[in-house]
């Protein structure tokens, strides 16, 4: 490590590492919500083993950023087409009197504030390993693992890492993000022994990687390629038919490799600490708008009702189908991206080469070895409407030139979007809210949703800079 290296992880470091008093205070607070949790049951009826988990059980949470997961293990007897409401019953009553959310992974789960500390209340089943009935059975073999495995010393690497990916956005593996959980943070480090080597393995990244702790798959290399085909394989060591990095998408991936070589390159804090966006001012906007040459076309609409986690996995389903639609019909898309508030509005951004496409496009027809063929070809296009020139033999080639059906991208959005939502293959919900209204909107026609809306203008403006805050 060098000097520089070194000192700027002793000063995140010890920004992160929790004081002795907030310590207490977090504890505190998650021992008096398991009692919580644990007397709501009862009335409830329920027989449920609750415990601490996650980040705080293993002593690997960041300073100010705490996250207390309480599990409640349930019996198995439990049918599951009961078991999240009941659970999510019992976790509303132990959090009475706070601000509450409903959360959605596999099954409901509860997130509430309380004392400004973010609190998970998460079911699950009480079962052997590998007997899993569902997802989250798993947390409590994990956080047992990893708490008779970590060292002190490491519990300060994986709080380097974790404040690291964090800083370069590549953290948190729900689907809006799809990057790196916290357990797998940690299993890392357990591999690699330490944040620095953590950063070398994925500096000197080159192809698909594979960590098998366990070495559950030791000798037998071919079946582990055909179980997991991420491009980034964990083992996971407490279920060896589970990939941990499967939640990690491939951009966050790549994002992770270049931040590496550059934190290794240029250590520095912005790589833990990004500076914060700051929106342009609408004249700079509108000034960086033009100087693209480009057009970039918005597509408003209303919000997905559906948790976050539905509703992003619907949300990037949709913005791929359209992005598909537009390059059938030859629009060529330089970037796309989606952005919502999860609250009211949601969008969607595509930036084409221009708004319109020349009126005829070239059509190739049939070889003229394929006689039938070029007999069809030549019935369909003389004389037809939407001939504008030929049809004419080029290069051994029926060819002839079209009108175009859409030269304009918003009366192509526009139309889709209207009439033909489920065929261009939007998700369900995503038509569901665009059925009750949408706008198109191009360039700096987006100017006065830009200046009522803080959050999507610190977007637009990442977007415009296209460059991560990290990267000087």
């Amino acid at each position: 490590m060098s000097p520089t290296l070194e000192k700027v992880c002793a000063e995140v470091l010890k920004r992160v590492t929790p004081r002795t008093e907030e310590r207490r205070r977090i504890l505190r607070l998650a021992e008096e919500l398991k009692k919580k949790v644990q007397t709501a049951a009862e009335e409830e009826g329920i027989k449920a083993a609750v415990r601490v988990e996650g980040s705080v059980a293993k002593d690997t949470w960041l300073s100010e950023e705490p996250d207390v997961d309480i599990f409640m293990r349930v019996p198995p007897t439990i049918p599951r087409e009961e078991f999240g409401m009941k659970c999510l019953a019992i976790a509303k009553k132990a959090t009475q009197g706070f601000r509450q959310v409903e959360r959605f992974a596999e099954h409901p789960y509860l997130e509430a504030v309380v004392d400004n500390t973010r609190v998970n209340i998460v079911p699950c089943y009480q079962v052997e390993p590998g007997e899993w009935k569902s997802a989250t059975d798993r947390t409590p073999f994990h956080t047992d693992y990893m708490k008779a495995r970590l060292t002190e010393t490491m519990r300060r690497e994986i709080r380097l890492l974790k404040r690291f990916m964090k800083g370069v956005g590549v953290y948190g593996a729900e689907i809006k993000v799809g990057g790196f959980s916290g357990y797998l943070c940690e299993l890392l480090v357990l591999n690699c022994g330490s944040f620095i080597e953590v950063l070398e393995s994925f500096a000197d990244w080159t192809g698909r990687t594979t960590i098998d702790y366990e070495g559950f798959y030791a000798g037998r290399q071919v079946d582990l390629r055909r179980i997991f085909e991420e491009p980034l394989v964990v083992v996971d060591p407490v279920d060896k038919g589970r990939n941990v990095a499967a939640a990690v998408r491939e951009e966050r991936l790549y994002d992770l490799v270049a931040a590496t070589r550059e934190l290794l390159k240029n250590p520095d804090r912005r790589f833990f600490y990004p500076p914060e966006a700051v929106a342009l001012n609408t004249k700079d906007f509108i000034s960086t708008l033009e100087k693209r040459g480009s057009t970039i076309i918005f597509v408003k609409f209303g919000k997905v009702d559906a948790v976050p986690d539905v509703s992003w996995g619907q949300l990037y389903k949709s913005r791929r189908a359209l992005r598909q639609m537009l390059e059938r019909h030859d629009f060529h898309v330089i970037r796309d991206s989606v952005w919502s508030d999860e609250e009211r509005l949601s969008m969607f951004v595509f930036e084409v080469e221009g708004r319109f496409l020349p009126q005829a496009k070239r059509h190739l027809g049939p070889p003229i070895s394929q006689r039938v063929d070029c007999e069809k070809f030549l019935q369909k296009h003389s004389g037809a409407s939407r001939t504008v020139s030929g049809p004419r033999v080029e290069g051994g080639h029926w060819v002839v030139e079209l009108k175009r059906k859409h030269r304009d991208v918003a009366h192509l959005l526009t139309e889709k979007l209207r009439d033909d939502r489920m065929h261009v293959g939007m998700a369900n919900l995503v038509s569901q809210a665009l059925a009750e209204g949408f706008e198109i909107l191009a360039n700096e026609e987006v100017l006065e949703l830009y200046s009522a809306t803080p959050e999507f203008a610190k977007f637009m403006t990442e977007y415009l800079k296209g460059k991560p805050r990290w990267l000087q």
